[in-house]
């Protein structure tokens, strides 16, 4: 019979991470089993707690719940996601050889004429034969 085989501590600086790692959630847990957090507060029962959030959002007063305006930030992540969009759809636009035609390649990446249809690149199927059916 063979003995049996399981995992080896092996020791080394490959160590060290877990070592890290160990020491920084042992930190962790002492601050937060030690911090006070004070008493947690709710909302009242009957407050609307999502249309507050939406008065909010909107620099409203209109709301149950008291809070700060969000309008700027709201507006200002507006506009960066808008850029970002932008810009993402600038670079992935693929322009032809020097005409204003641009070419999608959603037919699984073969490359066919933009404005006329025809393949000129890629495997051409010239036979009349339908593959993967029986005749």
């Amino acid at each position: 019979m063979t003995d049996p085989t399981w995992p080896r501590l092996r020791l080394g600086s490959h160590l060290l991470p877990g070592l890290a790692a160990v020491a920084l959630f042992a930190v962790l847990a002492v601050v937060v089993l030690g911090g006070d957090f004070g008493a947690a507060e709710g909302f009242p029962t009957d407050a609307g707690i999502t249309a507050g959030i939406g008065y909010a959002m909107f620099n409203l007063s209109f709301g149950d719940v008291p809070s700060e305006g969000f309008l700027v930030a709201f507006l200002t992540i507006a506009i960066v996601l808008d850029a970002a969009l932008d810009g993402a759809v600038m670079l992935a636009k693929r322009e032809g050889d020097g005409d204003d035609a641009l070419t999608a390649l959603t037919d699984g990446g073969r490359v066919r004429d933009a404005l006329g249809g025809d393949e000129t690149a890629g495997e051409t199927n010239n036979d009349d034969t339908v593959d993967g059916g029986d005749r």
